[in-house]
């Protein structure tokens, strides 16, 4: 049933392509232009409902397409990307290697090259997921020209062979996730190479202090070795491919480091130089979300001017929840707490919220929970797609997503069929309106805490896996998740457990994600 839905939707998909251009003109397939931000909760974005940082351009994104409500990222950045690029959920960790971060740096020193570094990881990576059709091979096996430039594949460490082999025919940015904590890369990697960037002399990219202090406070604005911002870079390549490829159907993928922290931007935005609602370092936060809108702006500014707009789909997501970047003593402090009382959050009985948290931006848009946790504000992510002259203007999906359906939704498009059943399914009959919609009966997540299954109805189990407790919410009558049901509708627990477990292989541990567990040991190289 499913592939005779794919191959209908495939059909309109052609059809719509047809119907965006001209009588006359020739059929063209659409471009796609994929946004992914890094530790961007819901409640930083303005249409979301964010009262203190303005963002105009991803606003517009969503009054022009459609914006999805309930859309399960994953709990942090590198099980994130790899759903993301594959299709598979994140218990699914059988399908996919995390490598250590921070193999590159010795490339800084002189120690060794980054072609060695690159060798070392592939041998330890190996090929085993040369089977698996990743985001960018569905769009080459479509006639597309490729290209990702920001924060580089799922990482932790990536090697040059592993972006040839996922279908990547241009890329620049960091190979290394540790490296892109900094802002001031002394280099980064273009197709294999590395280039230099001149006035950035720092081994650690200019990597800030989380905590605000006195001394982190001077240190982060001391500029020597600081010259060259990362995502100017990463915007001025973004704008040489689209203008290089502007004839052709191209995919660009931009992980952005934006606005994952430390706290790190050249200035702060005019917006919040005198806002007496922020301390310095929220100033800065503040204006690292601001930057992200604007360099939106820029992009479709230059899709404009080329006239591709009309023929470009939008794709705007996150990877994870919120995170805290700027703690500072006194107004919110990590590891988070209870300002109020002082107390640590156990994470079963009590957990964060932005009000007694500590959070003036409210990042997590009101739900329980940060980055890496397992309750909805470290998993719900925004969601827009626009896709002008085929996607509604302005319209909320209340459909049950995940982040990795948007590989079948973009195979299914481009008619390109997948040889694998991945986990996730298509969202074109949504985006065109026509054809049978179809919807997860549930979608399912791992996390630092354990695994945890979402129904379509709306029931939600959370496992809390080291001490194997288990929660029960029903989240349409219970955003906050502060009402656990589990012995009002022990049947309900009991069902859900069981499909949990089935999504673990029969090992709940899977769903349980420790760096020790998933994470491959740094690749040893000599000296």
């Amino acid at each position: 049933m499913l592939k005779k839905i794919v191959l209908f939707s495939a059909v309109i998909a052609l059809f719509h392509f047809g119907n965006s251009a001209k009588a006359g003109e020739p059929k063209q397939k659409p471009n796609v232009i994929f946004i992914y931000a890094d530790d961007l909760g819901r409640g930083m974005l303005s249409y979301e409902g964010q009262e203190i940082v303005k963002t105009p351009n991803i606003d517009k994104l969503a009054d022009r397409g459609l914006r999805f409500n309930q859309v399960r990222g994953c709990m942090f950045c590198a099980p994130a990307r790899a759903s993301l690029l594959t299709g598979y959920n994140d218990c699914r960790t059988d399908k996919w290697k995390i490598t250590s971060g921070g193999a590159y740096k010795k490339v800084f020193a002189g120690k060794v090259t980054a072609d060695e570094v690159s060798e070392a990881l592939d041998k330890q990576v190996g090929r085993s997921g040369d089977s698996i059709v990743t985001m960018a091979e569905v769009f080459k096996k479509a006639g597309y020209v490729t290209g990702q430039v920001g924060k580089l594949e799922w990482g932790f460490s990536v090697s040059f062979e592993e972006m040839k082999r996922h279908g990547w025919d241009y890329y620049y940015g960091y190979l290394d996730h540790v490296m892109a904590h900094g802002f001031y890369p002394a280099y980064m990697f273009e197709n294999g190479k590395k280039v230099d960037i001149p006035g950035n002399t720092r081994e650690d990219c200019g990597k800030t202090i989380e905590r605000e202090t006195p001394e982190a406070f001077k240190e982060r604005w001391n500029m020597e070795g600081r010259a060259v911002y990362s995502q100017n870079l990463f915007l001025d390549k973004m704008l040489g491919f689209i203008r290089e490829n502007k004839d052709r159907p191209f995919f660009l993928y931009h992980p952005t480091q934006l606005p994952h922290g430390p706290v790190a931007v050249p200035a702060v935005h005019p917006d919040f130089v005198n806002d007496n609602r922020l301390t310095q370092i929220e100033k800065e936060y503040a204006s690292m979300v601001k930057m992200l809108d604007e360099h939106v702006g820029v992009i479709l500014q230059e899709l404009k001017k080329l006239k591709l707009e009309k023929n470009t789909i939008i794709v705007f997501s996150a990877d994870n929840g919120h995170e805290i970047y700027y703690a500072q003593e006194g107004r919110i402090v990590k590891p988070v707490r209870n300002m109020e009382t002082g107390e640590r959050f156990d994470n079963i009985t009590t957990k964060f919220y932005s009000e007694i948290g500590g959070d003036v931006f409210n990042g997590n848009d009101g739900m329980a929970g940060l980055k890496y946790d397992n309750w909805e504000g470290g998993l719900r992510v925004p969601l827009i797609i626009k896709w002008p002259g085929v996607t509604p203007k302005g319209k909320a999906v209340n459909n049950l997503v995940a982040n990795y359906d948007l590989l079948p939704t973009f195979a299914d498009l481009l008619g390109v069929e997948l040889h694998e059943q991945k986990d996730g399914i298509s969202l074109l009959p949504i985006l065109t309106g026509e054809g049978a919609e179809t919807e997860h009966d549930y979608t399912v997540n791992a996390s630092m805490y354990g695994g945890t299954i979402v129904t379509k109805e709306g029931w939600k189990l959370r496992h809390y896996y080291p001490k194997d407790i288990f929660q029960l919410y029903y989240l349409p009558d219970d955003y906050k998740e502060e009402n656990d049901l589990a012995t009002k509708y022990p049947d309900k627990m009991d069902e859900l457990k069981q499909l949990l477990l089935k999504e673990c292989n029969g090992d709940l541990s899977r769903g349980y994600f420790t760096y020790q567990k998933f994470v491959l040991p740094m690749v040893q190289m000599e000296p």
